[in-house]
């Protein structure tokens, strides 16, 4: 009888990194079309991707890491949990997703990542954790999308624009708004990062700026 090799964490992401890839680029709200014009790799190769058919090359998820604005890490960030059970569930701190927005050219990202809370982006909301450092921000321009948000800010201090009102929220402080208002998140602060803990529903993330990592 063939022995089974034994199942380790390294195995379990490799069998859910077409899962990570399909839901991330679904919480970019891209289709597989724009994912195949960023990254110049086929729409069937992508889907086969999506669909564990086919494991991308180093090379290849570098591409599609990039054209989803993140670094290759993220996917396999929550890889050192000997459950792999746990990882449907559960996020250990020192095993959370980082999304750093830093700057490849001029834009207001440099300085502001995101943690992810959630353990998947398959569900119908999202929960995590950003950090804004003294003068980042979300961009100078509003941006909005469907579905709701709320956060709460846990320390330093919050710029928050709706619309054509600004609300400086200081630690402690919640929020909650449609995301069809057109907002943006700034820490006008000189010295002191800015730490929210967020949701949203459904499941968006804030925009991959061009020219970020």
């Amino acid at each position: 009888m063939a022995m089974t090799e034994p199942r380790t964490p390294e195995h379990d992401a490799l069998a859910s990194l077409g899962d990570d890839i399909r839901d991330l680029r679904k919480a970019r709200n891209m289709t597989l079309q724009d994912l195949a014009d960023a990254t110049g790799k086929s729409i069937g190769f992508l889907s086969q991707v999506e669909r564990n058919l086919t494991k991308p090359s180093v090379a290849a998820l570098q591409d599609i890491s990039e054209a989803l604005g993140v670094q290759i890490g993220f996917f396999f960030q929550a890889d050192a949990l000997a459950d792999s059970n746990e990882r449907r569930f559960i996020v250990r701190r020192e095993n959370r997703r980082r999304i750093a927005y830093s700057a490849l050219s001029s834009t207001d990202y440099l300085g502001l990542e995101d943690h992810l809370l959630s353990a998947n982006l398959n569900g119908q909301l999202i929960l995590g954790i950003s950090r804004y450092k003294p003068g980042a921000s979300t961009g100078d321009d509003c941006y909005h999308h469907q579905g709701e948000e709320a956060g709460l800010v846990i320390a330093g201090t919050l710029s928050l624009s709706l619309g054509e009102e600004t609300y400086e929220l200081k630690e402690g402080d919640s929020f909650s708004f449609p995301s069809h208002l057109p907002h943006r998140y700034a820490n006008a602060s000189s010295s002191e990062d800015a730490v929210v803990v967020w949701c949203n529903t459904p499941i968006t993330l804030r925009p991959a700026p061009a020219g970020t990592l």
